[in-house]
């Protein structure tokens, strides 16, 4: 097991062009966990829909309950490794027929599932090239969720949900100092998009991001970002992936963020949102 420090944490962003081969997605996901964990990364991080990824008809081929294969799948790698994986996100089968959730989990080093999920915000986009309706098919979240992964608190989300800022502002009210955003970016936003929307988030809320991607072209033909990252409280980016398969890996350092809230404490200045008031005038 990776030895732990109390003021950081080695964290990694895995990146992945998956496909609808569910066999092949595993075999990548467990060669790029079992690297970050050679590297030394106490957390790892893998995308959005990271077992499948490419047709509707697929999700509905292999979506699966939580928990189920894929967690099983990964709890022995975090319990033989030692390390938190966060689950990037899979298409979780849901009690109403034909009706999934796309649904990210953390599983412990002793290999337990600590948290679920479930995507809020869904992608419901006419884009110049294609209509995207996430809705058709997968239901909505509706719990905010962070999750105790020592030295850190855990904050979840998925994707879409990067931008809504309310979310992150209710996972760091909720003590998140670790932002997870598992994603599959189009190529179109995310060149514009993703770094300043991640940044924004980090800012915004004095936290570490971690943010694995896909990438590449899919089986349904669009194509995806990829850019996985390790951003810091100040909006730095610590690591960035190139345009392949591969991970970003950084190490936290949970002093300076203590020290930074503490000599620049803009959630402590927050009056909008919270339990006090200030006069709205119109003009």
């Amino acid at each position: 097991m990776n030895e732990k420090h109390d003021d950081q944490l080695t964290v990694a962003a895995l990146q992945m062009s998956s496909t609808t081969d569910k066999e092949r997605n595993f075999e990548v996901a467990e060669g790029l966990i079992r690297q970050a964990a050679g590297r030394g990364a106490e957390l790892v991080g893998l995308p959005e829909l990271w077992s499948c990824h490419g047709r509707e008809s697929a999700y509905r081929e292999n979506a699966e309950p939580v928990p189920g294969p894929t967690t099983d799948f990964l709890a022995k790698l975090a319990r033989e490794l030692g390390v938190w994986i966060v689950g990037g996100s899979i298409v979780e089968s849901g009690p109403e027929e034909g009706r999934m959730s796309n649904t990210s989990t953390v599983l412990s080093p002793e290999g337990e599932l600590a948290a679920v999920y479930r995507k809020i915000h869904l992608f419901d986009v006419k884009a110049p090239d294609r209509e995207y309706l996430e809705s058709g098919t997968i239901s909505p979240g509706k719990e905010v969720v962070v999750c105790e992964a020592p030295p850190v608190t855990l904050g979840l989300s998925v994707c879409y949900d990067v931008r809504f800022p309310e979310l992150y502002r209710a996972l760091a009210d909720r003590g998140a100092d670790l932002l997870s955003v598992p994603a599959a970016f189009t190529l179109q936003t995310g060149k514009d998009h993703w770094d300043l929307l991640l940044r924004a988030r980090a800012v915004e809320n004095q936290a570490f991001v971690l943010a694995p991607a896909q990438w590449g072209q899919k089986e349904d033909g669009r194509w995806t970002y990829g850019r996985s990252a390790v951003i810091d409280p100040w909006g730095t980016p610590l690591a960035v992936c190139p345009d392949s398969d591969g991970l970003a890996l950084a190490t936290l350092d949970l002093a300076y963020l203590s020290r930074l809230r503490r000599e620049f404490p803009a959630l402590e200045n927050r009056v909008l949102g919270t339990s006090g008031s200030r006069q709205t005038v119109r003009v």
